[in-house]
């Protein structure tokens, strides 16, 4: 396994990882996702990706149950929890970025996920109804307290980044070390082109999700969608609309054709392409079985094939190559 730092922090986190969103406490059984987290940290797997509003909350009690179970030395994983759609209250105060949400999600998470602290707490969204300076002071406090080490951001714009970092310098607080965004073949643009400045100027690390487009960058959409993956879940038709396109399913039939030759799946093509970006400090991968967990944890070997000639096939067949600004 490699191991690449967190942005500029002095964290070390395992470049593949495990998340548990859609699968803990939802669409696995508590056995396979304990198969799962063994598998991954057997294999040099060290980051654990977790959300309050995971299976509303029933995720980090899993993943907590299975922490307790097998216990592992403290200092050899890291596990993360997100704060901002709650764990499934809609009433005032049980949802936002405000400090009594923060604090109490924080406390929340760690009864569920059965730790003394988290290494990594994320705000899973912005707050347009809460000033930046009460989340970043609430953050500096939870770390102050030892409750949390490190905290990010996840599907914030680099503006919104920029803010934090920026009320945190003037108020003397420790601001964002890190960012959760989608990053795949097909979503490009906010790691490409958006953050370019705060990963030149600032240093973020960043935990990339859905490097697979939610299964789309596999073979599995390619004939008849089958009917136990998360496209198929009740509530996921949101998903479905958007992933699932005819152009991006003739755009991966083409990718078939490119992994067949270079004698890899596309799971493994699609992965390796994402850990080759520098920005990326690892790259979130979730299972519902074993043996596809298996096979996502030897993308490593793939990246040496992305020379620069397969690099410009991919771009021919993506042509959706973010074009960099002028600065």
């Amino acid at each position: 396994m490699e191991y690449r730092r967190l942005g500029k922090s002095g964290l070390q986190v395992s470049a593949l990882s495990l998340g548990s969103w859609l699968t803990f406490g939802k669409q696995i059984g508590d056995d396979v996702a304990e198969e799962l987290m063994i598998k991954a940290y057997d294999n040099g797997v060290n980051f654990f990706d977790n959300a309050e509003a995971y299976a509303h909350g029933q995720s980090e009690i899993v993943m907590g149950k299975i922490l307790h179970k097998l216990q592992w030395e403290r200092s050899s994983f890291v596990v993360s929890s997100k704060v901002y759609f709650g764990d499934g209250g809609k009433k005032p105060n049980q949802t936002g970025l405000s400090r009594k949400h923060i604090i109490e999600a924080c406390h929340a998470a760690l009864r569920r996920l059965q730790v003394d602290y988290l290494d990594l707490f994320f705000c899973h969204r912005p707050d347009k109804k809460t000033p930046i300076e009460e989340t970043v002071w609430a953050m500096n406090h939870l770390i102050q307290q030892g409750k949390i080490l490190y905290w990010g951001t996840s599907e914030w714009s680099a503006q919104e980044i920029m803010e934090a970092h920026m009320v945190a310098r003037e108020l003397h607080l420790i601001g964002p070390v890190m960012e959760q965004p989608q990053y795949n073949m097909f979503h490009r643009r906010r790691m490409e082109v958006e953050y370019a400045q705060i990963f030149k100027n600032i240093g973020m690390g960043t935990t990339i999700w859905s490097p697979l487009a939610s299964g789309v960058l596999t073979d599995k959409y390619l004939k008849d969608a089958p009917d136990d993956t998360r496209m198929s879940m009740k509530g996921m038709e949101w998903l479905r609309e958007r992933e699932l396109t005819a152009d991006r399913l003739e755009a991966v039939r083409r990718f078939q054709v490119l992994s067949q030759e270079l004698g890899v799946s596309l799971a493994k093509l699609a992965i390796a392409w994402c850990l080759k970006n520098p920005n990326v400090s690892t790259v979130i991968l979730g299972a519902s079985k074993v043996h596809q967990f298996e096979e996502t944890l030897e993308s490593f070997t793939v990246v040496p094939l992305l020379t620069p000639e397969i690099d410009s096939r991919i771009e021919e067949i993506l042509g959706n190559k973010p074009v960099q600004p002028e600065w």
